[in-house]
């Protein structure tokens, strides 16, 4: 008996430090899988707040960039505006008065030329020519004058418009200028041509064999 319980001590001895060894085996185990859990839910957290982050940053941009775009496009319809200022500048109305002049200008003076007998039909032509460049040049000037002072036509600020203005309002002080300056040639020519004829006239009549 006495043998048996020593052997069963001897039996216990060995076997409670394999069981213990185990279990503090688990107990490691479980200690690690404690910590990588807390890891991951760790990473998940970083995750979230990256991702919300980004996500914010992205709608942060999106929000500037279509604010951005709405002042851009308020600016740009803006220049479409005609603001009194370039409406009632003075060179508007000069650029349509030197229109109107240099229309009756050249029928007036196209009529003289045509009926002073002076100019052949080739020359005429030429004559007629120089008016019809000159007139479509100054209508293109007009149309551009209008596009300048109509709303929606054109993005320019009130400084480009009126800029254009000058410019078109030049163009149309040359035109004048040349159709003058062509008119009075044309009319010289034709006096010239009147006197020289007078001349061969006179000439004719005083070396006319009297009858």
């Amino acid at each position: 008996m006495r043998k048996i319980m020593m052997i069963s001590m001897v039996f216990l001895g060995v076997l409670f430090p394999f069981k213990a060894a185990a279990q503090a085996q688990e107990l490691q185990q479980l200690a690690l899988n404690i910590e990588k859990l807390a890891q991951f839910r760790q990473i998940l957290k970083d995750m979230k707040k990256g991702y919300e982050i980004l996500t914010k940053g992205y709608n942060t941009v999106k929000d500037l960039t279509k604010g951005n775009f709405t002042l851009h496009q308020t600016f740009l319809d803006a220049l479409l505006q005609v603001s009194p200022e370039v409406r009632n500048y003075k060179r508007v109305a000069d650029i349509i008065d030197y229109q109107l002049v240099l229309v009756q200008d050249y029928r007036a003076a196209l009529q003289r030329f045509r009926s002073g007998d002076h100019f052949n039909s080739d020359e005429l032509v030429y004559i007629e020519g120089v008016y019809d460049t000159l007139l479509k040049a100054s209508l293109r000037n007009l149309e551009e004058l209008t596009n300048v002072i109509t709303a929606n036509k054109l993005r320019m600020s009130d400084d480009e418009r009126l800029a254009e203005i000058d410019r078109i309002y030049l163009e149309m002080q040359d035109k004048l200028m040349f159709l003058r300056d062509f008119n009075n040639s044309t009319a010289l020519l034709a006096v010239q041509r009147a006197k020289e004829r007078h001349d061969v006239d006179n000439m004719g009549r005083l070396y006319q064999p009297n009858n």
